[in-house]
């Protein structure tokens, strides 16, 4: 295809929930227009807002090459339901007739005869011919050049048309993007963020909800290796192409573990320890302004994770907890991870500091009566600001 018969390329964006969202909508639209021009940075683009889509022009001359990197990197966007690499041309019905030919000549779906539909919508109704004449008109002139098969029904190819106010959009097909709303329309929350596969599905299922999250990491250091670390801010990197400026905390937490086993409560040192890594994490959030734990936390998955264990965490803070896998089954989680890209990260072998502290027959009904008894003996709310006060921070790469 050629850039002369097809104009201009360009990318348009499709809109889910926060078109419902009244008279709060343009907050969600500033917040998503900033969030793809912040995962635009490096393009030049022009982001305009029309009647529920964003059109992303580019410089005149762009080859589509660059369009396609447009069109792939701001689908990592959450807010945006569909992303569509489409062609910009004049508001003549001839010259959309002659780029929608052009636009499906050279397709596999001509190639093969395949049933087609042509989609129209006039948003300038300025525009001499009505959606129904225009999609008669552009479909008749494509069955007549490559002998395709009409279905309004059930099409293989579709061939969308949409009439704006300076220009007619076309295209024929798109990718999906994150739906969900904008980072950052819903506050912020803290991550705790482990090297395993359900910690980095919670935050990317939280960021697709509004908030913006930061993470805050513990490691078994001086007792384990540096590996949790690194696969730490291997999966925040990857993350951080959902909602850009991530940042990642790491608590070195061995001694604080060696203090837990010292209590002699082997039975319940598991949940002693999470209590006292959520207390940390209430205090990381304080200082910096979050809103809400989140954790990777899934029912029943394991034994820390069976219902009065997770009753006995929840009341080591006031800060709310946030489990968005909390009804998941372990075979959705991986699915989720596979199609974000951090399950390849997870699954890379490493110390997980939650190890020093496996039991041989752990607590399944932890009383908080005793877990509060462990942490008197810890002054656990002191060793939890000395362990806030301790945090290192590990910054992104540019």
């Amino acid at each position: 295809m050629t850039m002369t018969a097809l104009g201009e390329p360009c990318v348009l964006l499709k809109l889910g929930e926060i078109i419902l969202k009244g008279r709060n909508r343009e907050v969600f639209e500033q917040r998503l227009r900033a969030n793809i021009k912040y995962a635009l940075k490096d393009y030049q683009v022009d982001i305009r807002q029309r009647h529920g889509v964003v059109a992303l022009f580019l410089p005149e001359g762009t080859g589509v090459e660059i369009a396609e990197a447009v069109a792939a990197r701001v689908s990592e966007v959450p807010g945006i339901v569909l992303v569509h690499l489409a062609w910009r041309v004049a508001k003549d019905p001839s010259v959309v007739t002659k780029a929608a030919l052009e636009l499906v000549r050279d397709t596999p779906e001509v190639a093969r005869r395949a049933r087609f539909a042509v989609r129209s919508r006039r948003r300038d109704k300025r525009f001499p011919l009505r959606s129904s004449e225009l999609d008669r008109l552009v479909g008749g002139e494509l069955h007549d050049a490559y002998g395709l098969p009409v279905d309004l029904s059930h099409p293989e190819l579709t061939v969308s048309i949409e009439v704006d106010r300076d220009e007619v959009f076309l295209y024929t097909n798109g990718r999906p993007g994150q739906g969900g709303l904008p980072v950052g329309s819903s506050g912020r929350g803290l991550v705790l963020m482990s090297g395993g596969i359900d910690s980095p599905v919670a935050a990317y299922r939280m960021m697709r909800r509004g908030l913006r999250v930061d993470f805050l990491h513990f490691s078994g250091i001086p007792f384990t290796t540096s590996e949790s670390i690194y696969k730490a801010y291997a999966l925040v990197r990857r993350l951080d192409a959902f909602q850009g400026k991530s940042r990642l905390w790491v608590v070195p937490f061995g001694k604080a573990q060696q203090s837990i086993r010292a209590s002699g409560q082997d039975r319940l040192a598991m949940i002693a320890q999470r209590r006292l890594m959520l207390k940390t994490a209430a205090e990381v959030a304080r200082r910096h302004k979050a809103s809400a734990l989140i954790t990777g936390d899934s029912l029943g998955q394991v034994s820390s994770q069976t219902m009065a264990n997770i009753v006995a965490q929840e009341s080591a803070v006031d800060l709310p907890i946030l489990r968005p896998l909390i009804g998941l089954d372990k075979a959705e989680v991986i699915a989720e991870a596979r199609r974000i890209g951090t399950l390849e990260i997870s699954e890379l072998p490493d110390e997980d500091c939650c190890t020093l502290l496996a039991a041989r027959n752990p607590e399944l009904a932890a009383k908080i009566e005793d877990l509060k008894l462990i942490e008197r003996r810890l002054d656990a709310e002191e060793l939890a600001s000395q362990l806030a006060d301790s945090i290192q921070a590990y910054k992104l790469d540019a």
